[in-house]
Parts: C-alpha cells; structure tokens; sequence
C-alpha cells in the first residue's frame, strides 16, 4: 500500500497546499532576497530574514549571496551583453523557457560575486549550511512533502514549489518583464509592468516601476496597482519585524508656478525625473499628434516615417543607423516637433551632469524653463509652468 501520508486531503485541498508553501516561497524571494538583501530597501528583524533563508534553502537551493549579485549586475548592466538575463540580448524565449540556466551560468562566474555579492549573510550557517549543501534542503524538503502529503501528492507538490520560482521569476519576470506589458515610467532600459496586480509573483510584476526605483520597499506607484509584498512588508512593519528605508518619491506641487525656479524646484524635478520625464512624454504626445496630422497633407511619407517611429520617438529610445537618418529628415519638416524631443533630451541631460555644482544646475534649469517658454510650442509652455510647480 503506498503511503498517504499525514494529512489526508481532498484534491483541492493538496492544491491550496501547494499554492500555498510556494506563496512562502515567493514573498521569501520578494520581500528577502529583492527587496532587503539586493537593494536595503528595509531591514528585517534577524528572526524572520534567518526564517526565509532557511525556507529559500529548503525550496529553492539558491543561495542568498548569488541572488543578490547576479540581481545587481542586471541593473548596473541592464540591456547589454553584460547583463546575465536580458531579453533584449539573449531573445524572450531563451529567457523565458531557460532563464534558470543563464542565473546558474552567472552563479558560477566569481567576479560578479566579488563585485556584487558585497553585504550579504556570512555567518556559520550561510557558510557551512545553505551555501555548502544547498541541493540537501531541497532534497530535505522532499522528504517533508512526501511525509506530510503522501507519495503522489507529496512528489507533485514538491515539483511545483522547485519550479515556481525558477519559471515565474526567472523566466517571466526577466523575460516578459523586459519584453510586454506597459510602462509607467520612461526608464532607460526595456523594462515593463507585466499586469497592473502583483499577487503570483509577490509584486515582481511591477517590474517598470522597480526599474524607476530600484531601491524603494514599495513596488506599486499607480492607485489601481497591487503590491502583495508590500502588504506583508507593512505587516512586519506593524509587528516590529521590519522596518523601511527607502520609497519611491511622491510627486507635491505648490499651488501657482513659481516666477523662477529655485533650489527647491530642482531637488523636486531631480527626485521625481521619471515623474518628469512621464508627463513630458504627455505633452510631446498632444505635439505629435498635430504635427503628423499636419505633415499629412503636404508630406506624407515624413508623416509615415513619424508614425512608424511613433514609440521610439516618444519613449525617448536611441535610434541608430537608417532609422536615425530618417527621423533626421522628417523633423527638418516639424519644427515644434525637432524642438520638443531637443528640449526632452537638455532635460534628460539635466539630472546625468554628476560634475555640476547645484547653482549650475539650477542655472541650466531656469534657462530651460525661458527657452521652453519662448518657444511658441503650446504643450512646451504649459508644461515649463508645470514644472515650476514642483515642491
């Protein structure tokens, strides 16, 4: 007779089991891995983060110091050869089908650990434990599920809790993350919130806006997003169990614009620049849309060239060869258009100048407020008052 184990369960009842150790699982990657040891976004209390790396050790065999590294390089490196799972790089069904293997690939590279792998767990038992036998908590956590749940169920529910993580979070969130789903903020790299509701992964489907603000604790920017780390995290919280360090920066504004902007003004508009930059990209929308309405009638392939590079133009991308060449050509025929993106990219350059002092650059912004304001381009007027207002 096979062995039925501890707990004799209807069928749905071994699957809201299995949905329910891999939940663990997630908000241990999530709220651990991501947010506490990659980017010290908040600190949790020694009893819970030594629980999710025991858990981790047990479901996943990865070990804390690699996750965090090879986490890191792909945000200093995001989108180019050096980044250890871009889709842009390697194609979305590599990364979306084999993305475990490329992390495994780039665990075993000691260069990023060395440069990357810096502040994590080094104690004893990272040491000689989760580090030393990672395959064995696995192997531990078999045996575990085949006591509690039986044979056939105890073996299914431990496959899936081994291959949650590496396919929803290393094949779906490095892989669609980087390739569908919608943006909220024109960040420099492919990044995308895969679904406005971040419940399979814990909040990693926000994937954009983590990529605005890498290290907030906060994962959801929009009223209508769902963050369910950010729950749990805010429940530790209540519980003296965590604390936060860091958000994403909330947008304030003065009520009228200011005659000049000030030092106050540029520490706003550098602070929200992916706020900036968003509702930037609004206003050149209203500019494109008229202008390639108005290219229409009298130069209607520069009209087509604009609409074919509708998203790249407004997202800001670098275009390169051909394409480069011909939007070249089609905004010679646009001038509010040439002088919107002109302006976008003096903004864009604002808040990359490290080597300037604030007076420079609060110079540089007052000057870029009267030039935007003497353009004779609507949505650029409008939106230099906007800027003003910033608090």
């Amino acid at each position: 007779m096979i062995f039925s184990g501890l707990f004799d369960l209807p069928w749905w009842g071994y699957a809201l089991a299995a949905l329910g150790l891999t939940h663990i699982t997630i908000a241990a990657v999530t709220i651990f891995l991501h947010r506490c040891q990659a980017h010290r976004a908040l600190e949790l209390h020694p009893a819970v983060a030594h629980f999710f790396r025991f858990w981790l050790w047990l479901t996943t065999g990865m070990v804390t110091k690699e996750w965090a590294a090879i986490h890191r390089k792909h945000h200093a490196k995001c989108e180019t050869a050096e980044d250890p799972h871009s889709p842009q790089i390697y194609g979305i069904n590599r990364v979306l089908w084999l993305g475990v293997f490329l992390y495994v690939k780039e665990s075993h590279n000691k260069e990023t650990l060395e440069r990357y792998g810096h502040g994590t767990p080094d104690d004893w038992m990272e040491r000689n434990v989760y580090t030393r036998h990672a395959a064995a908590g696995v192997m531990l956590m078999l045996a575990l599920d085949l006591l509690a749940f039986g044979v056939v169920p105890g073996a299914l529910i431990w496959v899936t809790q081994i291959a949650w993580i590496p396919f929803w979070a290393a094949g779906v969130i490095n892989g669609v993350g980087h390739f569908f789903g919608y943006r909220s903020y024109d960040v420099a790299d492919a990044s995308t919130n895969i679904v406005p509701w971040g419940i399979l992964i814990g909040g990693e489907e926000l994937h954009n806006n983590h990529h605005a603000f890498a290290s907030s604790a906060k994962l959801s920017s929009k009223w209508y997003e769902l963050d369910i780390g950010w729950l749990y995290i805010r429940a530790l919280e209540t519980l003296g169990l965590a604390t936060v360090k860091k958000l994403a920066p909330k947008p304030r504004f003065v009520a009228a614009p200011k005659p000049a902007a000030d030092l106050e003004t540029l520490h706003a508009v550098i602070a929200n620049r992916y706020d900036v930059l968003s509702r930037y990209a609004k206003s050149i929308r209203r500019t494109y849309a008229e202008e390639v309405a108005r290219l229409k009638h009298w130069a209607p392939g520069d009209a087509e060239v604009l609409r074919s590079l509708k998203r790249a133009l407004l997202r800001g991308q670098a275009l390169a060869g051909t394409e480069r060449a011909r939007l070249g050509e089609a905004l010679k025929k646009s001038r509010a258009l040439a002088t919107a993106i002109a302006m976008r990219d003096e903004l864009v350059a604002l808040w990359d100048r490290s080597n300037a002092s604030k007076e420079q650059l609060l110079r540089q912004l007052q000057d870029w407020c009267r030039r935007a304001e003497a353009s004779g381009v609507p949505p650029l007027v409008d939106f230099s008052q906007r800027l003003r207002s910033y608090a």
